[in-house]
């Protein structure tokens, strides 16, 4: 036994320091969406961020951020558009990423178009988002994950941090799937039971027997989302979690200046 906890022991010590604080990047993918952002009748999430102290991270689609556009014809008009939102995220002292420009399915992209034209729509992206935070965006979360190894080299050669939730990449920094997007719409029949927030914290509770205490959690810019949020971010900071943007959680975690080590391919 004494064998064992020295080894816990020793493999304490060989994590950075802060990787062994209760950190969570909270991110959110598929905005702007302004009905979301500043509520429709229901508190908005740019308001529950902020009456829980939590700065956070949105992934955004490009096309969003061109002007004059509020949303594709589904969502809900408020009179904001999506720039403004992005713009507010930005005041409010949120983080802004690349979700890609026209958020599609990168595979069904390059049979299409080629894959040099998947890389140009995250350029697309990054010179759209840069319009609104003066500083070009450093990490990039593909539509659905789809990612492939060529296509991943391509886009880190260019620096930026490609987000998965691929096995072969540590845990610390790979992305935890809320799944919330199960939980959309009027009579979601997949959405996690008991609820979505329990579904989370059942999440982190096992990545916790892991011996992790970080996380990066993936919403999407979703009404039902916030709702789960105003009872999921009191838990979490009771369990004594601290929010950080991603561009911390890398700093504090000590992944902010080291490539992702992947698996060697079979």
């Amino acid at each position: 036994m004494k064998s064992v906890g020295c080894l816990v022991l020793l493999f304490a010590l060989t994590l950075p320091l802060a990787a062994q604080e209760k950190l969570i990047a909270l991110t959110f993918d598929d905005g702007p969406r302004p009905y979301v952002l500043y509520g429709n009748g229901s508190p908005g999430l740019l308001d529950v961020l902020d009456r829980n102290g939590v700065k956070a991270t949105f992934f955004l689609m490009g096309w969003r951020l061109t002007p004059g556009t509020y949303g594709d014809r589904r969502e809900t008009r408020i009179g904001k558009t999506c720039l403004e939102g992005a713009k507010e995220l930005h005041r409010r002292g949120h983080q802004l990423e690349n979700h890609t420009f026209s958020h599609v399915h990168a595979r069904a992209a390059k049979r299409q178009h080629g894959e040099a034209w998947v890389v140009g729509d995250i350029e697309k992206a990054s010179a759209l988002i840069q319009g609104v935070t003066g500083a070009r965006p450093r990490f990039v979360r593909p539509p659905q994950w789809v990612m492939w190894p060529e296509l991943r080299t391509k886009i880190e050669s260019r620096g930026y941090r490609v987000m998965t939730i691929n096995a072969s990449d540590p845990d610390l920094i790979r992305d935890v799937n809320s799944n919330d997007y199960l939980c959309a719409g009027s009579n979601p029949v997949n959405c996690p039971k008991p609820a979505l927030a329990e579904s989370v914290m059942r999440q982190i509770e096992r990545r916790e027997k892991k011996g992790l205490s970080a996380h990066v959690l993936v919403f999407h810019e979703l009404t039902t989302s916030t709702a789960a949020l105003q009872v999921l971010l009191p838990q979490l900071k009771a369990r004594g979690y601290r929010f950080v943007t991603l561009n911390e959680y890398v700093k504090r975690t000590g992944f902010s200046n080291k490539p992702v080590v992947r698996a060697a391919a079979p």
